[in-house]
């Protein structure tokens, strides 16, 4: 199983570096970097802080994990943004996509939120064509054949529907590896319903904070990030890591459940969190 570590985006503090963190998640060996998306929230804008992150490192993959992708209201700008990022960084993108449950994110970006479905298929349907034909005047062609891979969150009909049809798997909430080991057989069965050779790629998400006041960053954070989800905010507050112990049982569950990737999220601290989860998980 692939291990990827979120930059420092949400709540960020304006000195800590992102380059310097992606670079020394690259040295220590991670396999990818993620984001989280929001609009009515103090985070950095995803492909901002991606590209920055792929302009300081060479390897390391850059995830969206998850892109509110029916906010992106300009679909030909969405696609041309995206394979701007993947020719940039060499091919090493995935996104991660799912319509979010935010009404308050709609509303600011002038986008209907009872439409967000019927937009995200309609910004699929423009994207896709416009990365497997680059030639209609709209590049530049991403570094990818036909596009970056598709990731599909979210445990809807639709959003397994999206899944089979455009990507290539799907991406666990951060409420702990039981809801994720849980929802697969539905992925899979879907998956298998609708023709699909092989496995889907499987990635699964969870918060981490780790070293001095751990216990209480990590409270804050998710507490303030999900005040809006009830029961889900304390499952998710539940399942966060804060010890090297923790981290490492639940790398090993996640694992054991059939994980290919497992995105472990900051939540405060510093440069450290990349070197103490780094020694956490054996890297």
């Amino acid at each position: 199983m692939d291990i990827g570590i979120g930059l420092p985006a949400l709540r960020p503090d304006p000195e800590l570096s992102i380059t310097a963190w992606a670079r020394r998640a690259e040295e220590r060996g991670f396999a990818s970097l993620g984001t989280i998306d929001r609009l009515v929230y103090d985070n950095y804008e995803p492909f901002t802080a991606l590209a920055v992150a792929a302009g300081a490192t060479s390897r390391i993959r850059l995830t969206s994990g998850i892109l509110l992708a029916p906010l992106r209201a300009d679909h030909a700008l969405f696609a041309k943004a995206v394979a701007t990022l993947d020719r940039l960084s060499g091919g090493r993108l995935t996104l991660g996509l799912a319509p979010g449950g935010r009404e308050d994110d709609y509303t600011v970006g002038g986008v209907d939120f009872r439409r967000r479905g019927k937009l995200f298929d309609a910004l699929l349907e423009r994207a896709v064509q416009q990365w497997e034909h680059p030639g209609d005047g709209v590049g530049p062609a991403p570094a990818t054949r036909g596009g970056p891979p598709l990731l599909f969150g979210g445990n809807s009909e639709a959003a397994l529907r999206r899944m089979t049809v455009h990507g290539v798997g799907w991406v666990g909430g951060a409420s702990g590896v039981a809801d994720f080991r849980a929802f697969l057989p539905t992925v899979r069965q879907a998956w298998q319903n609708a023709g699909r050779a092989g496995e889907p790629r499987l990635l699964g998400t969870a918060n981490f904070a780790l070293g001095p006041d751990a216990e209480q960053r990590i409270r804050d954070r998710i507490l303030h990030y999900y005040a809006f989800a009830g029961e889900y905010a304390q499952r998710s507050l539940t399942a966060g890591l804060i010890t090297p112990d923790q981290v490492a049982r639940e790398v090993a569950a996640y694992a054991e459940a059939g994980c290919d990737e497992l995105l472990l999220m900051p939540n405060g601290g510093g440069l450290e969190q990349v070197d103490l989860l780094a020694d956490a998980i054996g890297l």
